[in-house]
């Protein structure tokens, strides 16, 4: 696995990470990446700083707090969605685009989607943001 800092046209910055250094240019190539700012497609690598060398016990310390800063702000915007939108479920696809075309619907949704689900509304000019969905226990 590697981490790479990326950076949208908007000059937003967020982290992700990617099974080799190949699967980037891969999914940038496919445009499966975006801003989890403000959705933007125009992904490019930031400039990262090299890792400092730090004991194991420093290292794993400094990541369990990194990870635990991540899943506690990931799980905020998981209660956001949740108390703020309606859930559809495996219905995501259909009702999405029912609010799409009536452009008087205004109403806030989440769901599931496959992959080609989600290529489907993307030829059809639907955008979509999509959310590392955490589970919400304690482990």
């Amino acid at each position: 696995m590697i981490k790479y800092i990326l950076k949208c046209e908007h000059n937003h910055e967020f982290e992700s990470w990617f099974s080799n250094s190949n699967e980037f240019e891969k999914l940038k190539k496919k445009k499966l990446l975006e801003c989890i700012y403000c959705s933007s497609k125009i992904i490019t690598k930031s400039i990262m700083a090299p890792s400092v060398s730090l004991s194991k016990n420093n290292k794993m310390k400094k990541l369990n707090e990194n990870i635990l800063k991540e899943k506690k702000y990931l799980m905020s915007i998981r209660k956001y969605v949740e108390e703020n939108f309606e859930y559809v479920g495996e219905n995501f696809s259909k009702k999405v685009r029912e609010i799409y075309y009536d452009k008087r619907n205004k109403k806030t949704i989440y769901g599931k989607t496959t992959l080609k689900e989600r290529q489907e509304l993307a030829e059809e000019g639907i955008d979509l943001l999509s959310i590392p969905w955490v589970d919400n226990k304690d482990n």
